[in-house]
């Protein structure tokens, strides 16, 4: 199987997984006590709940949250991990993932958040580098509008996490800007893992560190 088909079966997984314990569960505030032990908020990261930069992006409020993280995935999956293979790619969204964890803590810290959004906003942004870097116009694809409207959508919806998706995105695009550097840049193999790595390691900072 291959990394993007095992993500959307995790989290389309865990979207149904939520629905069936949402019946056996409370709801506080209109969050079932299954979100409240997954989402991303700065009083759970304060008391040490670091996993939660990881859980929240598994979480989807909604069946049209999870289906349209899910369909850009599937279709930045479907272009990246033939070229990259599944790690660089699953590199790539987890640090991305970090990132939107971290920018959603700096911009909305006690907002309740959750969902892939970051994730995917970080590969559609590493992509989008990517073309850059190698002489292509992502506005001649559809990738660029793609891009260029979800952020768009990310500024004019209420309720959307900004901080959650600028934070992906950007750590994306630094990932991006390496791993999918053109050849005559000549980097060493081991940028491409340990950069990202760093990168990844400077969110989790900013995460963590409540005086950001």
């Amino acid at each position: 199987m291959s990394f993007t088909n095992a993500i959307i079966a995790t989290n389309v997984g865990l979207y149904v997984w939520g629905i069936l314990n949402s019946f056996a569960t409370t709801s506080r505030g209109g969050i079932t006590d299954y979100e409240a032990r997954l989402g991303l908020m700065r009083q759970f990261i304060d008391a040490g709940e670091w996993y939660r930069l990881i859980s929240s992006g598994f979480l989807h409020f909604g069946l049209l949250h999870v289906a349209m993280n899910m369909f850009l995935l599937f279709q930045l999956g479907r272009m990246l991990e033939p070229l990259l293979g599944p790690g660089k790619l699953g590199l790539i969204y987890f640090v991305s993932m970090l990132g939107g964890a971290a920018g959603a803590l700096l911009l909305s810290p006690n907002a309740f958040t959750g969902g892939a959004s970051g994730a995917v906003f970080g590969v559609m942004a590493a992509a989008v580098v990517g073309m850059r870097e190698r002489g292509t116009n992502p506005f001649r694809t559809g990738l660029g509008m793609t891009f260029a409207i979800n952020i768009a959508f990310t500024l004019a919806i209420p309720g959307v996490s900004i901080g959650g998706h600028f934070g992906g995105a950007i750590a994306g695009a630094l990932c991006g800007a390496v791993i999918l550097a053109p050849a005559q840049w000549r980097l060493p193999a081991w940028s491409q893992t340990v950069i990202p790595a760093l990168i990844g390691l400077a969110a989790i900072y900013i995460a963590v560190t409540p005086s950001l």
